[in-house]
């Protein structure tokens, strides 16, 4: 996908093409045997199907000359006997193409999940919980939205690389942020759709070595990750991290986690700066990290909360500043914390009242701690934590 749109310079184009070198594979490979290098093989077919389909295109003539030119130029791509030399670049190009500004967040994250994901519409729909049609409307709307921009096909340099590039890591994080707890539905989480944001991040970091940032976002997903099996119970039911069984953590993904975060701490200490990915990673590392709930180093994580609120401020990390000093240093100094946070923020979600509730269970104060929860319930979509909050409401005996 990624080699082709950057030859066609049209994503639905470059699409269909794919799509016809697949089915061309499946058609005669059971008979020929799959070839030595199946990726030139394909990219060869697909790049053959495209040339015939612009002659076809007499409308289109103009367009014809200029890309099929283009085409049958020696423009590095593989023929059959050749190596496949540009792939890893060709993905990095279509993750920034997917993630163009002139899309919005939410565009972003259905196409990044159709053309460098290869989810199908219909699993993406599940997954943020809208009808197939009006995925595919909105997958449709961003290529021509793309295709009327004009977007470059090439990776782009300086601040606006920077810029983009947080767009990309902003994209794969809401992915992963859907999956991990679901906005609205049946379903405390989404195991695939986190899944698949691993993986997109493992392959940016891959992609762009030299990023401290997109290593700390892979080690971020991967630790938040490994707890996936361990955030519900066998009945379904959601389990909070200090009652999970650590036993059924990912070992593996949290490796791949420390790893990607000592990448990312080289980087540091050759002076290269790093952000809010590399420090939520950090946070995150010392709850994966500790054998047991009531190992965590929480005066750590308190502290790294406040490095995180001086480089990424914002509503979201008051509320978990709030509950890792509520952690380390009383419910008195959580509180504190969460008192500060002006009323009109996070005014119709469940994090605040949620949050007020754990401490003021904390400190002993059941009845205020109940009604808490119970307005967290009130705001939540999502019935498993519906049914999370209710249940704390009650052993707080309200």
């Amino acid at each position: 996908m990624g080699a082709l749109t950057r030859m066609t310079r049209d994503i639905t184009l470059a699409e269909d093409l794919a799509q016809d070198a697949l089915v061309a594979a499946l058609e005669q490979w059971p008979a020929t045997g799959v070839p030595g290098n199946p990726a030139a093989w394909l990219m060869t077919t697909a790049k053959r199907r495209g040339i015939d389909q612009i002659r076809r295109a007499e409308t289109l003539r103009r367009k014809t000359e200029e890309i099929g030119r283009g085409l049958r130029e020696d423009d590095g791509m593989p023929d059959l006997d050749e190596q496949v030399d540009y792939i890893e670049d060709d993905a990095l190009r279509l993750i920034f193409l997917s993630c163009h500004p002139s899309l919005t967040p939410e565009s972003r994250a259905a196409l990044t999940l159709r053309v460098v994901g290869g989810l199908t519409t219909t699993e993406i729909a599940r997954g943020f919980l809208v009808s197939e049609s009006t995925m595919g409307q909105r997958i449709s709307r961003a290529k021509k939205t793309l295709t009327t921009a004009r977007a470059e096909f090439e990776l782009p340099t300086g601040e606006e690389r920077v810029r983009r590039l947080d767009d990309v890591m902003a994209v794969i994080y809401l992915i992963f942020n859907e999956g991990y707890a679901a906005t609205s539905g049946d379903d405390w989480a989404r195991p695939d759709l986190a899944r698949e944001a691993i993986r997109l991040a493992r392959m940016l970091a891959d992609l762009a070595p030299g990023e401290p940032e997109a290593h700390g976002l892979h080690a971020l997903l991967e630790f938040q990750g490994s707890r996936l099996d361990a955030r519900t119970g066998e009945d379904g039911a959601p389990v909070l991290l200090e009652d999970q069984d650590r036993a059924r953590w990912d070992r593996l993904a949290i490796r791949r986690g420390t790893t990607a975060l000592r990448r990312a701490e080289m980087l540091a200490v050759r002076g290269v700066p790093v952000g809010k990915y590399f420090l939520q990673a950090a946070i995150a590392s010392r709850h994966a990290l500790a054998e047991t709930a009531a190992e965590t180093d929480w005066q750590a994580v308190a502290r790294l909360y406040d490095a995180l609120a001086e480089a990424a401020p914002g509503p979201v990390v008051e509320v978990n500043r709030a509950v890792a000093h509520g952690r380390a240093y009383g419910p008195a100094s959580g509180l504190a914390v969460l008192d500060a946070i002006p009323p009109a923020d996070l005014a119709d979600s469940p994090l605040v009242p949620g949050v007020r509730g754990d401490l003021f269970a904390r400190a002993g104060r059941n009845d205020e701690a109940a009604h808490q929860f119970r307005e967290a319930a009130r705001r939540t979509r999502n019935d498993g934590e519906r049914a999370l909050l209710e249940r704390r409401a009650r052993e707080c005996g309200g």
